[in-house]
């Protein structure tokens, strides 16, 4: 659905990423992982259409992504940003309501689709709220049904989250999750290397701009690699239910100060 093509980008002389290529097929949730300044966001906002690379493609169902105007486009990613902090004073429904605009879906389909993606992100009670009196993590769940409500073959998520505390992180992930075993793409920036390994099928690891691994999560979680892109030590164990991998931290050695 989503293939990256040597992409590369130059901003005031400084190379934000550079030959990045990557494919993210339908039915898949793919985390971007990598330290801070490795490019995620950056290469996100890419794969969104909202920044034009110096070099390579972008291509969505195999049409390059300047190719489609704004409403097409619209109808084909949702795009969930990393500031999440809602500054107008709408009603929580009215916010998610908002992503049903953006697109030409059934409008007798409207109050139960919204209906649905609040009560997943247990928003509910909060339909009423004047948006901007919410906490950050509840802004970011209105967020989240909010991108949710379009329906998109794709949804990039940057960050989701960052904001939230254990119970809302897990509730949110397996939501993008179980999208992506409908049959439709999930993108998602990640910090947290253990909720992506629990939650994501295949992991990007980017560092410097670069993509330096990419594959299941036990092939890119991999001691070595991880100590040398993140320069902290780190111990990788299998989860005891999930048989997923878990990175701990370690106590740093010289070579890593």
């Amino acid at each position: 659905m989503l293939t990256l093509d040597n992409l590369s980008l130059t901003l005031g002389g400084r190379t934000l990423l550079d030959d990045v290529s990557l494919d993210c097929p339908a039915g898949s949730l793919t985390a971007l992982i990598g330290p801070n300044g490795a490019g995620k966001s950056t290469l996100l906002g890419l794969m969104a259409g909202d920044r034009a690379p110096s070099r390579g493609k972008v291509r969505l169902d195999g049409r390059p992504i300047e190719a489609y105007g704004i409403r097409a486009l619209a109808a084909r990613r949702a795009v969930m940003p990393q500031d999440s902090v809602l500054r107008f004073a709408y009603r929580v429904e009215e916010v998610v309501r908002m992503g049903r605009a953006l697109r030409d879906l059934p409008p007798e389909d409207d109050d139960r689709r919204i209906g649905e993606a609040m009560a997943d992100v247990e928003i509910t009670d909060l339909a009423g709220r004047d948006a901007m009196t919410l906490s950050g993590g509840e802004q970011a769940r209105t967020t989240f049904a909010r991108v949710r409500v379009q329906e998109t073959p794709l949804l990039l998520l940057d960050e989701p989250t960052a904001a939230l505390d254990l119970r809302h992180q897990e509730r949110l992930l397996r939501l993008a999750a179980g999208w992506a075993a409908q049959g439709h793409c999930v993108v998602a920036v990640m910090h947290d290397l253990n909720l992506a390994a629990a939650h994501a099928d295949r992991l990007a690891l980017l560092d410097q701009g670069r993509l330096v691994a990419h594959g299941t999560p036990w092939e890119v979680l991999e001691r070595r690699q991880l100590e040398h892109v993140y320069r902290q030590p780190v111990c990788v164990m299998s989860h005891p239910d999930r048989h997923c991998p878990v990175v701990v931290t370690t106590a740093p050695t010289q070579e890593f100060t």
